[in-house]
């Protein structure tokens, strides 16, 4: 049995963050009710290419496992009794609808606490619902508002390679709802969560935050540089960039022993790290003139045997690679989807790979014969 087992999630959401709560609910027992749009479905659907071996999107496929489907037009009478009856019914309800948006249909948490004051409604925004609330929340735009573009690149502002702050939300949505769930199970009471993607972000921004908060400091673009350690970077060697990333003084001194310049070490320019920060250029200068001598796969060797953190810049693929190298089993297979797995083990309630990503309304059936279980 899984964690959440025998706990129903009604499924509001589209796009990434919501989608990606409420998957890793089902990764961990919960029965997800996925609630599209009649014909289009979810937005990731339609972002293609790549396509899968099932024909749909791999971006859908992605956040969309061990959920059942059912397509409702909330502005259909016999749709939106079932899509109550669901919310009604449930022990969570996700949702991403612009704030107030399901408020028309009476699926806002104010209406459907009424009837079923045990819910956990967990609401995902881009900016809040108080003022930002009409706010489009589309992860780029929040990356840009919300500084992270700032910080990110080298001469340019850089979006990360993936919608970082989506899946972080989705995260803190998780979060939230055992949180929830637990109050639940000490008071029998339900309440409303919120997270926006704004308010994640800046917290996920940790040190460079709390920089600004509690020094002022607005942090600039570093590159692959850190603002407050040093040499932690990447760096060139003989045939290609590797990356060390040395976290105190012990570990710089090893590093200048296995270089062949222990003298470094003790440098009264390098031998702290505030130091090393001050002095950033001109230790990068020695080091990538030192590592030159040498490939990468050398340096890599010696220098983690020297409990030095050290390690090259792999593709998606040789990353892939490394995971199922060290046990990791990264890849499952259910039907024919090829997923991702997910990060977390237990050692008795085990994440479950059960229901590939499902066809719009794939499940109408089970769904209702579900629905009608539960009254």
């Amino acid at each position: 049995m899984g964690a959440l087992e025998n706990l129903l999630v009604a499924d509001f959401s589209r796009v990434l963050a919501g989608p990606f709560a409420t998957m890793t609910l089902g990764d961990l027992g919960a029965t997800v009710i996925k609630v599209e749009r009649p014909g289009a479905g979810d937005d990731t659907r339609s972002w293609g290419p790549p396509y899968g071996a099932s024909h749909q999107s791999t971006y859908y496929e992605s956040v969309n496992r061990n959920k059942r489907s059912i397509a409702l037009d909330l502005t259909n009478a016999a749709d939106l009794a079932i899509a109550r009856e669901l919310a009604q019914t449930a022990d969570v309800l996700v949702e991403n609808f612009k704030p107030g948006g399901l408020a028309t249909f009476g699926l806002d948490y104010q209406t459907v606490s009424v009837s079923n004051p045990g819910l956990v409604y967990a609401s995902i925004s881009g900016f809040g619902s108080g003022a930002g609330a009409e706010l489009p929340g589309y992860d780029l735009l929040v990356q840009a508002m919300g500084g992270l573009m700032s910080i990110s690149g080298a001469q340019e502002p850089s979006k990360a390679g993936v919608a970082v702050v989506d899946v972080l939300t989705g995260m803190q949505a998780v979060i939230g709802i055992l949180a929830a769930l637990n109050h639940r199970h000490s008071s029998g009471r339900g309440q409303h969560v919120e997270v926006s993607l704004l308010g994640t972000l800046l917290s996920a921004l940790v040190n460079q935050s709390s920089g600004f908060v509690g020094a002022g400091v607005i942090p600039e673009r570093l590159g692959n540089a850190h603002p407050s350690i040093s040499p932690y970077e990447v760096y060139q060697a003989k045939d290609r960039p590797l990356v060390i990333a040395v976290g105190n003084d012990s570990q710089f001194a090893r590093l200048c022993t296995l270089l062949g310049h222990p003298e470094v070490a003790v440098d009264r320019d390098f031998a702290t790290n505030p130091m090393r920060v001050a002095n950033r250029d001109r230790l990068n200068i020695l080091l990538n003139t030192w590592l030159r001598s040498e490939s990468a796969d050398h340096w890599q060797a010696v220098l983690n045997e020297g409990g030095v953190p050290c390690g090259p810049i792999n593709n998606i693929a040789q990353a892939f690679d490394l995971a199922s190298s060290l046990g990791l089993d990264p890849v499952q297979e259910i039907a024919d989807s090829t997923q991702v797995s997910n990060a977390m083990r237990f050692s008795l309630t085990p994440v479950r790979y059960d229901l590939a990503p499902p066809g719009i309304d794939a499940d109408r059936a089970s769904v209702l014969a579900l629905l009608a279980e539960r009254r």
